[in-house]
């Protein structure tokens, strides 16, 4: 019964709730209502977007020092969990029976260890800055915490998972992806997708005004 219900209607529902968020979320930012900008042009705003969601990809150099470990951590866990997501084997594998309906070569073994040891050590790091950097503390809300903590939880269940190959421990496993992805729209999770929209939207604004920025 367990496993019925987890293999089914819950896994259809969180995907449902995640994609029908995600949209939601994402629709409500690009169609929002915004006042016409009557300033004169002074630049491109087009050529400030771009720029800016390319290049926010590395600090500024006069605060880089400052948070140099932070960014190192998040793009160890960020590109650590990427590699986990689309190219472990068993998510290849479940991509392509479930959702794509093909596949691709998916990274060895080693590579898996790598990458998860990369993700967690990235995430710890970022988590620990958070609780114990007084700023990011003042400015962290719950939800920052709950979201860090989920996606640990992920990624530990996934690991346990497929190390001891337990339907048990699968089950889990599917089970917190599944609270992951209900949780994923509504939290700071999003920022998967809204990112890069930010990114143009401030680009734009301080391009338009030929602010370097």
């Amino acid at each position: 019964m367990i496993e019925y219900l987890i293999d089914g209607p819950l896994w259809y529902l969180s995907l449902a709730v995640f994609c029908i968020g995600v949209v939601w979320q994402l629709g409500s930012i690009i169609f929002a209502s915004r006042k016409t900008d009557l300033s004169v042009a002074r630049d491109s705003a087009t050529e400030g977007a771009v720029k800016t969601v390319f290049s926010r990809f590395l600090p500024h150099r006069e605060i880089a020092p400052q948070i140099r470990m932070q960014v190192i951590a998040g793009y160890m866990f960020h590109l650590g969990l990427f590699a986990l997501l689309f190219f472990a084997a068993p998510h290849v594998l479940f991509l392509e029976e479930n959702l794509l309906g093909f596949g691709w070569t998916p990274m060895p073994h080693w590579a898996f260890i790598v990458s998860a040891q990369f993700a967690f050590l990235g995430l710890i790091m970022l988590w620990l800055r958070r609780i114990m950097n007084p700023v990011s503390r003042l400015i962290s809300t719950l939800d920052d915490h709950v979201a860090a903590i989920l996606t640990f939880v992920v990624m530990l269940t996934g690991c346990f998972a497929l190390l001891e190959g337990s339907t048990a421990l699968r089950l889990l496993h599917r089970f917190t992806v599944e609270l992951w992805l209900i949780y994923f729209p509504f939290s700071a999770l999003m920022h998967t997708f809204t990112f890069v929209p930010s990114r143009a939207f401030t680009g734009a604004w301080f391009g338009r005004r030929g602010i370097d920025a």
